[in-house]
């Protein structure tokens, strides 16, 4: 991504045919940072970057979808492009989405909807009529992508390499407690039931602490059975990690939960928020742990 320029801001196009892979790639994008924007008309583009410019939110990075759905406005895209050039402050990037026409009928037929360039024709028709159009813009792009053999995870992690500034998709896991009292986390990705372990709760002086404090923390993790669940949920994780890894999982939330997310749970969400922070960028939340109702 090197550049002899001193640009503040990045806008990379999205474009290409209909069909070829481009909610995938708007997705990537959104997963590495950037601002995205789906199916923006490019006569707003300019404008739409004078407004980033002078915004409070120092939004430098951005991603927009401009594709057939604009009609019209699609047009207008080349002049767009033109008129970004002239700018010193803008580095500006189209990636184009390709895939061989049998590939794209057949993507077509799967979904059952029709090309919008051919609404009430046969697919093929359409295709072919939109690769006429794209034709310039295709020559213009600084990256074409041809997907006909491509999975949506080879898509990711291909555009996590080439726009990514660390040059490599980013990969982020939330450790969190919780308490089933107060119901399962809806956005958790793996949830363990902890309320089998010793309860630090029905030792007095324990009550009133939490598992951020060694005399709980150590409690809990006193416990054979604890020992036992650390063992194996470290095995666990170690052979499914990778796995969400490679399927281009850009995030990944582990929740503990025990009755009132006080103790047990915060325990083990702090123990393997830190031992998976070895590996990982990991955060850790405990949801509960500021309700509690003696």
């Amino acid at each position: 991504m090197g550049n002899s320029k001193n640009y503040t801001h990045e806008v990379v196009i999205i474009t290409g045919m209909s069909g070829a892979g481009k909610t995938v790639a708007v997705q990537s994008f959104e997963d590495l940072g950037y601002y995205c924007i789906d199916n923006l008309p490019p006569a707003l583009l300019t404008t739409f970057l004078a407004l980033m410019k002078e915004s409070e939110r120092h939004i430098t990075r951005i991603a927009a979808v401009m594709d057939m759905r604009g009609g019209e406005f699609f047009d207008s895209l080349i002049d767009a492009l033109d008129l970004l050039e002239k700018e010193t402050y803008v580095h500006t990037r189209v990636l184009f989405l390709d895939s061989d026409n049998e590939t794209l009928v057949r993507r077509y037929k799967e979904t059952r909807r029709s090309h919008p360039l051919a609404p009430t024709g046969l697919p093929l028709e359409g295709i072919k009529k939109e690769r006429e159009l794209l034709a310039e813009l295709k020559g213009r792009a600084k990256f074409v992508y041809n997907t006909s053999n491509m999975k949506p995870r080879e898509l990711r992690e291909r555009i996590g390499k080439e726009f990514s500034n660390s040059g490599s998709p980013k990969f982020s896991i939330n450790v969190m407690s919780f308490g089933y009292k107060n119901g399962i986390p809806i956005d958790a990705d793996l949830v363990f039931d902890v309320r089998f372990l010793t309860n630090p709760y029905y030792v007095e002086e324990l009550r009133p602490k939490t598992g951020l404090q060694m005399e709980v923390s150590s409690y809990v993790l006193a416990s054979e059975e604890t020992q036992e669940l650390i063992v194996k949920l470290t095995d666990l994780f170690k052979f499914m990690i990778p796995q969400y890894i490679n399927e281009g999982k850009s995030q990944l939330v582990i929740a503990f939960g025990c009755t009132g997310g006080q103790h047990r749970s915060v325990t083990l969400a702090e123990y393997f928020g830190e031992l998976l922070s070895s590996n990982y960028q990991t955060a850790i939340t405990h949801r509960d742990i500021n309700r509690r109702k003696d």
